[in-house]
Order: structure tokens, then sequence, then C-alpha cells
């Protein structure tokens, strides 16, 4: 059974993906997801793409690879500042969602595992946009 099939499948992802994002939209510690955010297509686009990309990542169809070709989330991210405390907090606010869904037990434990993982890996060295914006030639 595929971690899509253990949480009810795809609109019970679409829901937990829009609270997710209603708790980055709403939270205070979601600011910098939110910055973030702004400086790319914006939080209505990562609700579909994270919806696109999630469902093929838990063994469902592949929407994000339909539609872009490929599914390298560090190539997604490749162009964002993202530090060990954003990817913290996205696995926090990931992990509340998953508990305000009602999803708990080994189903959530095997995605919170993989979260953190994905999370982990996108950690970089890209300069901040705002460090770059400031610096003078």
């Amino acid at each position: 059974m595929s971690m899509l099939d253990d949480i009810g499948g795809e609109s019970r992802l679409r829901d937990l993906v829009e609270h997710f994002y209603d708790l980055v939209e709403t939270l205070p510690e979601g600011s910098n997801l939110r910055r973030l955010h702004a400086r790319g297509h914006g939080l209505a686009h990562a609700r579909v793409e994270q919806f696109n990309f999630l469902c093929g990542f838990m063994g469902g169809r592949h929407h994000y690879k339909e539609k872009h070709g490929h599914m390298d989330v560090k190539l997604m991210h490749a162009h964002v500042p993202i530090r060990q405390i954003d990817a913290d907090t996205w696995v926090a606010l990931m992990h509340q969602a998953l508990a305000d869904k009602g999803h708990t037990g080994p189903n959530a434990d095997r995605l919170h595992r993989a979260f953190r993982h994905v999370a982990d890996l996108l950690v970089n060295n890209v300069a901040d946009w705002e460090d770059t914006a400031t610096r003078r030639p």
C-alpha cells in the first residue's frame, strides 16, 4: 500500500496540503516560509504544486512530473536559500497539519520520516536574497 493510500487518497492529501498552507499563512512561525514563497510564484502556486508533487512522491499519480517533466526536489529548490530553521519549520508545520487532520500512528510516522529526510536534503548555502540585495558592487 502506498503512503497516499495510507492517508486516504488524493482528496485527503489535497485537504492536508491546504491545511498546511493555511498554517504557513497564519502562524507567526510561518513568516520566513511566506517570505521565501513570495519571492517565487507565491503561496497559491505552492498549494497546487505541493499537492502535485506529494501525490507522486507518496505513490499516486505523478501530476508534477507530467506537468514539469521531473520530480527532482533539489532542482525545484536550488535557487531558494533554505536554512536548517526553514526545513525544521516546514517539518513542524506539516507535522501539525497531519495531526490536525487526524493522521496518526505508523502511517503518519512513515510520512514524518520521509518529510524530515527530504527537508534536510534541501538545506543549502544559497545566499539569502536580502543579503545579496543589500550588497554594493
